[in-house]
């Protein structure tokens, strides 16, 4: 068997992999096998019976993909998050129309029509990311797309609010795998220095979606109905299942190597042959263990932790606006339902200035720290943007707040929407390619289900405290207390630029 491609190496468990003189990008995936005793076996170079790749240009392996073919399966998986989010907003100025239909009077039940969606966000990773780990990346692909145009397509022939509350929690879940699995699916097919911009194209979804959705929803529900959102998204969904289905391949190393052993075994009728990446675990032992990595890396790792917090709470903060601008500039300043939607603007220019900033410079800033070009690549160096232009999302709310307070013209308001889109995805989108980076491919997807687990539960339900909050304080000081709060988080960057390394080293997480 040959040796294992040259990979860049990832920042955990750096001590074991420069053990190894490996320079993997996998982590827990790069480890030698288990024995059935649970110890370590050899290397494959001294054990013939272990199924590794064919040498560093293995055509199989997906670092070896063309970049056409790595490039279209980044692209599925970002149309699907981007389908995922529109469908979080999409429906939210259509929620009131379905409030007179269900004759609903609560208006907590009305909000919960959009936020246990994203709550679903939150509960479909604790079990899908680990499904992927185990079964991999493509069947998890295949099973949460006929769920969610299952599920969508109840939420459009509803004939009840218990029955569309049921579907929309449970599309949510199936929503959630592409978004918690889907950075596993980047650090599979792209090494450290290429991931800037793979991510900044993933991060669309869950960044636009949700800014992008109510513009549609609102002209979509005023002219054809709240039902039609659905269809729309029905329509859309079933375009990415047929695509998905019929060009995805898999991506996880580890169930690649295990179709190769398999192969091999049937080919050469040697049963003993086991894949390299493979542990000599029971598929429910694997499946226990692999549930609880996202726990353990919350509860074990500060920079999960932290990091997890300060994107959860600008992306609630987000849902936050969002679902408050209608009300806003239909009340302040006289919007109608469909031009009001186009409030969303702001945020969404922003947002897009941001990731086509983004998406230029992470790559380039890579490992360019103190003037030397050629310093190997830090996690750390993905802080970089975040260190210097997050702090400028308070500043944002400052501006949106008092000016919408003061009924200042509708534009100076949105320029502040602007200045907070624009700061948030410099948060967002480095926070999470710094936990892809910190924990590498086979770990990708648990760190961004720990931090779906974090985040997703901000979005939910951030914006039910908006009305109490804004009826109490005002749009001025309702606002001021949300910049207040991001502001208390801005060291984190700092913290971790200067000492995640040590951090890493030090809270090493056995996963």
């Amino acid at each position: 068997m040959s040796t294992t491609p040259q990979m860049p190496q990832s920042g955990f468990q750096n001590d074991q992999l420069e053990a190894c003189n490996r320079e993997d990008v996998g982590i827990e995936a790069q480890e030698k096998p288990l024995s059935s005793t649970g110890t370590m076996v050899d290397e494959p170079q001294s054990n013939p019976n272990v199924v590794d790749w064919d040498g560093p240009n293995d055509p199989e392996h997906p670092l070896n993909w063309s970049k056409a073919q790595k490039n279209l399966h980044l692209a599925i998986v970002s149309l699907f998050t981007l389908a995922a989010n529109l469908a979080a907003t999409m429906f939210a100025p259509g929620a009131a129309e379905l409030a007179d239909e269900f004759n609903i009077t609560n208006s907590t039940v009305t909000a919960m029509t959009v936020s246990l969606y994203v709550l679903g966000f939150a509960l479909g990773p604790l079990l899908l990311a680990p499904l992927s780990e185990l079964y991999g990346r493509l069947i998890v692909y295949y099973f949460c797309n006929l769920v969610y145009i299952a599920f969508t397509f109840g939420c459009a022939f509803s004939t009840n609010v218990a029955m569309f509350l049921v579907f929309r929690i449970i599309a949510g879940c199936a929503a959630s795998g592409p978004m918690s699995i889907g950075g596993g699916t980047v650090a599979d097919l792209f090494v450290q220095e290429e991931r800037g911009k793979a991510m900044a194209l993933f991060t669309v979804g869950p960044l636009l979606g949700p800014v992008v959705g109510p513009i549609i929803g609102g002209f979509v529900s005023e002219n054809v109905g709240w039902r039609w959102t659905f269809r729309i998204l029905l329509i859309l969904s079933g375009i990415i299942a047929i695509v998905t289905f019929a060009l995805m391949k898999e991506t996880n190393y580890t169930v690649i190597l295990q179709k190769k052993a398999l192969r091999m075994r049937k080919q050469t009728g040697n049963e003993k042959l086991v894949a390299k990446l493979s542990r000599d675990e029971t598929p429910g032992q694997m499946l226990a263990r692999a549930i609880v990595r996202p726990l353990k890396l919350l509860i074990f790792s500060p920079i999960v932790l932290l990091v997890s917090l300060y994107t959860g709470i600008l992306f609630g903060l987000i849902f936050l606006l969002f679902t408050t601008f209608p009300s806003v500039f239909q009340d302040v300043y006289g919007f109608n339902p469909g031009v009001a939607g186009l409030a969303y603007l702001g945020l969404g220019i922003g947002m897009s200035l941001g990731l086509l900033m983004f998406s230029v410079l992470s790559d380039k800033l890579l490992g360019r720290k103190k003037g030397n070009e050629h310093a190997a690549p830090r996690p750390e160096d993905r802080l970089l943007l975040m260190k210097w232009l997050g702090p400028i999302t308070p500043l944002g709310l400052f501006i949106y707040g008092w000016t919408a307070e003061n009924g200042v013209h509708w534009i100076v308001p949105i320029i502040g929407t602007f200045i907070v889109g624009f700061g948030s995805l410099f948060v967002v989108i480095p926070g999470q390619i710094y936990l892809v980076d910190s924990f590498g491919a086979e770990a990708a997807a648990s760190a961004l289900a720990a931090n779906m687990l974090i985040r997703s539960p901000f979005g939910a339900f951030l914006d039910l405290t908006a009305e109490p909050l804004y009826s109490t304080l005002g749009l001025g000081w309702g606002n001021s207390v949300l910049g207040f709060i991001c502001l208390a988080f801005t060291p984190v960057p700092w913290i971790f630029y200067t000492y995640g390394e040590r951090l890493r080293t030090h809270f090493q997480v056995d996963l």
